[in-house]
């Protein structure tokens, strides 16, 4: 159905029943403690949001109150494409993922687990492996149905943990840090899955990193978390030349844009 909610134009329809995620006013206690205030943000389908700021900003404990694990006061509303209310799947990538190395649980073992009520000591039905397989294929990872959870490296689990967030696939996902620890191929390979999902899927995605470099070229939006509540939101050119930003993270992005855009316009004359 042709909208005009999404903004990102290189959408024209929005396959997913979730058009756009409002979050209004959003305010976060904990034992008496204001966490976040007045936290105003809109996702749409098929954009990459990008959350930063300092430690103890309060960037995972959003992701939680979207999730509704955490109480939060103000309005969150999910709209359809006619502007009505749904209530969306919701996918998770937790920031780390306390595992028994001794166990001999295998990635087949955890999908199944999610899936069926069969212990995991049972011969699983065929249509469960092909499940699976299929998840796994998601983000490259099908080679590691019969892996041990203990022997995954930890880019392995996190394409593992994204296939089972993406099964099945949901309208928002919510990806809390999640690849720290994991090298530069790893983080350059987890974040082309992701925007590939996001174009295959329509999905709306709201990412918590540090990794500014990346999200500079993967993010359609960036909300800049500091103090509290959201100080600065928009295209990574824009929140990555904010002067705030550039005092709390003690880069000056502006030169890298600057050559992005006459590389861009070069270009565009030798076509």
């Amino acid at each position: 159905m042709k909208h005009s909610k999404c903004v990102n134009s290189e959408y024209k329809t929005c396959e997913s029943s979730l058009c756009c995620t409002k979050i209004n006013n959003f305010g976060v206690k904990r034992s008496g403690t204001e966490i976040l205030k007045n936290v105003n943000l809109h996702i749409h389908c098929g954009d990459l949001t990008a959350i930063i700021g300092p430690n103890g900003a309060g960037k995972s404990t959003l992701l939680k109150a979207i999730l509704g694990e955490i109480t939060h006061s103000g309005e969150l509303q999910f709209l359809d494409a006619n502007n009505g209310t749904t209530r969306p799947s919701m996918g998770y990538v937790p920031q780390k993922l306390d595992l028994d190395s001794s166990s001999p649980t295998s990635v087949l073992d955890l999908f199944a687990a999610a899936h069926t009520n069969l212990p995991i000591w049972f011969r699983y039905p065929k249509k469960i492996r092909e499940r699976v397989q299929k998840s796994l294929s998601r983000t490259h990872g099908e080679h590691l149905i019969n892996k041990r959870l203990g022997d995954l490296s930890g880019g392995e689990l996190q394409r593992v943990l994204l296939a089972l967030a993406l099964d099945p696939i949901p309208n928002l996902l919510l990806l809390d840090e999640p690849v720290s620890g994991i090298d530069q191929n790893g983080l350059e390979l987890f974040y082309q899955t992701v925007s590939m999902l996001r174009k295959n899927y329509d999905l709306s995605i709201i990412l918590v990193s540090h990794d500014l470099n990346l999200i500079a070229e993967y993010a359609d939006r960036v909300a800049f978390v500091n103090n509290h509540t959201i100080e600065c939101c928009g295209t990574p050119q824009e929140v990555f030349s904010n002067e705030k930003v550039i005092q709390t993270f003690g880069l000056d992005w502006s030169s890298r844009f600057q050559k992005v855009e006459k590389d861009r316009v070069a270009n565009a004359f030798m076509v």
